[in-house]
């Protein structure tokens, strides 16, 4: 396997990641109620509003934040494992890589670029998921606020700003830890890196498209 073609493979592999989420970024734009990003944070927001209209929730809504909580906190946990990892596989290679360039530098291959994108994307699912926790832990002192007493009142568009962060971070928490896997298999076998990236796009446009029932329903708002 030659290393312009290995190199062809690699930017197969990111662009058709990148060019995916540049066309949810367009959507984001132009169609973001036909999103399911847009349409689940509005789900949030109008979950605290309507929790925070009646009094003898406060449990309820602690509880159902503590479920996402943990459900952000497992991504968390799961990104810093696969980050540890990769860190110490890696390091032997870089090593080796270092070694074998002697004076003229560091050997850039198409496995070290790769490998560098894999450590990135999983410390961006990292970051996201921990500050999702962050922001549904606040959002959850929110929510045991007493609905009707002023620290509530004061506290309420805080909290609906909060959840809806929160949601979004985890999102791109998951979606981060999604895109680990094209990468994975490239460093596996290069040529198999770009079908995993369309295998890996056609999963996430499944989840990127809203249902028809929620997009009735914000076509009659």
């Amino acid at each position: 396997m030659t290393s312009t073609a290995t190199w062809l493979a690699a930017v197969a592999t990111v662009a058709t990641l990148l060019l995916y989420e540049a066309a949810v970024v367009l959507a984001q734009r132009h169609t973001p109620e036909r999103l399911a990003r847009s349409a689940h944070a509005s789900l949030r927001e109008e979950w605290f509003t309507a929790v925070s209209g009646h009094p003898g929730s406060e449990i309820l809504a602690v509880q159902t934040l503590r479920n996402s909580l943990m459900s952000a906190t497992m991504t968390a946990s799961t990104a810093v494992l696969g980050l540890m990892g990769t860190v110490t596989l890696a390091a032997p290679y870089l090593r080796s890589s270092l070694g074998d360039a002697g004076a003229g530098g560091l050997a850039f291959t198409p496995r070290l670029a790769l490998e560098l994108m894999l450590m990135t994307l999983l410390f961006a699912s990292l970051v996201c998921s921990a500050m999702a926790v962050r922001y549904y832990n606040h959002a959850s002192f929110i929510c045991a606020m007493p609905v009707g007493s002023a620290p509530r009142q004061r506290w309420s568009a805080s909290g609906t700003a909060y959840v809806r962060r929160a949601g979004l971070l985890y999102s791109w928490g998951l979606r981060h830890l999604v895109m680990v896997a094209p990468i994975v298999v490239f460093i596996v076998h290069p040529f198999a890196g770009p079908v995993a990236a369309i295998v890996v796009v056609a999963v996430l446009r499944s989840f990127d498209r809203v249902s028809s029932a929620s997009a009735a329903s914000s076509d009659l708002a």
